[in-house]
Formats: C-alpha cells, structure tokens, sequence
C-alpha cells in the first residue's frame, strides 16, 4: 500500500497520468506586485496654486519619514511649491482622523495626506486601528469636503513596509499626486477658489470661524 501512494505521488507530480500537481505561487514575485503602483497620473497636474497639508505620525518614524520623503517628491512633480505644504505631526496612527480634520476646518488647505505605517502584531490591535483610522480619515474628507488621502501602510511585517515606502515603489510618490488631482477636482466642483470660499461659508465654516474670534476677543479663554 505504502509503495502504491509513492508510485501515485511520482505520478502526479511528473504529469505521467496526464495530470499536472497545482504550481506553488512564487511568494517574492507576489509581494513584489502588491507592491508596486499600478495608478497612473496625468504628466500635467499643476498644483502650483494649491496648498497641501501632510500629518504624519512619530509612530515607525522611519518609515514614515521615507513615506513623507516620498510624498514631496510626487507634490514637488506636480508643482506644489515647497512653501505651500505644511506638516505636523501626532504620536500615532489613530490620532490622524481628528488632526485631519482639525486642518480641515481651518480652511488653510487644499487637501490633507495622513500619513503612517501599521504592522501587524501579536494581538488585534492592529485590525481595530487600521479599520477606525480608514473610516475616520474617510469621514474628515466626507463631512469637509476636503480631500483626505489614506497614506497609512497596513502591512503584515516590516519587509512589506520597506517594499512600499522606498526606492521606486515608495507609495507616498502617489499619495502626493493624488492630493493634488483631488484639490483640483474639488476646486473645480466648487467653481475656482472665489466661490469655492463663498460655499464654504454658507456650510457654515468661515461663520464658525469668525464666531469664534468674537469669542477669543471677549475674553482670554484658554487660548
């Protein structure tokens, strides 16, 4: 019996029967795909007159700087003055979604790229953050009409992250271009940057915001 399972096996595994044992899927060429970026961008996004906020976190802070390095670069090819981007930062990845939508309400920004890197560990942690900043940072973008762009890593182990934040498959290149498409987009739905302020207002922004001055001027506050 014990012979008629290895004759079956040799069978199988050379084709001699006409059947082929299944190939296993080679795992580098595999990462190595989701890694690298399959978006394309227009050669002529100008983002000369857009301002461009980036929050990042100090949480995997090297990663995250090469993500943030990365970033510019895509901003800098879309023409995004060096002095029209502003950066903070927040300890961690959770904290994104509120900062997010802190410069939103501002009204300083064209678009807001929230920046950090998830890794998987021993506990559930790492799915109850990525799924409530996913949502958060969605929502801010949502509520403001602010384009918010997801540039947090959520990856299995650290090499998944070093595929995705360096050399040539550095995705923070991507998510600078792709904050500059949406600010022109919604620029653009909002008719140009005149009426963009104007509609912004009636949804009750810049009237929040001039109360609020009102406000510090009666009195010393906190602030």
């Amino acid at each position: 019996m014990a012979i008629l399972r290895l004759l079956s096996c040799f069978f199988l595994a050379t084709g001699v029967l006409g059947f082929q044992a299944p190939l296993q899927p080679d795992v580098s060429r595999v990462a190595l795909k989701g890694a690298e970026s399959e978006v394309s961008f227009d050669n002529d996004l100008d983002g000369s007159d857009m301002k461009i906020g980036i929050i990042r976190t100090r949480w995997n802070d090297e990663h995250v700087t090469n993500l943030v390095n990365g970033i510019k670069e895509g901003l800098k090819e879309c023409k995004v003055a060096e002095a029209s981007v502003f950066e903070t930062s927040v300890p961690g990845a959770f904290e994104l979604p509120l900062a997010a939508r802190f410069l939103a309400l501002s009204g300083t920004v064209d678009a807001i790229i929230c920046c950090g890197v998830l890794i998987k560990g021993e506990t559930m942690h790492f799915e109850y953050i990525s799924d409530a900043v996913a949502k958060g940072i969605m929502n801010v973008g949502m509520s403001t009409t602010t384009p918010c762009v997801l540039g947090v890593l959520t990856c299995m182990n650290e090499d998944q992250v070093k595929a995705r934040s360096s050399g040539n498959n550095n995705h923070g290149v991507d998510w600078g271009k792709t904050a500059v498409e949406m600010a022109l987009l919604r620029t653009e739905a909002m008719g140009g940057k005149a009426s963009q302020a104007a509609k912004l207002k009636e949804l009750g922004f810049g009237a929040a915001a001039e109360k609020e001055n009102e406000k510090k001027k009666e009195g010393a506050g906190f602030f």
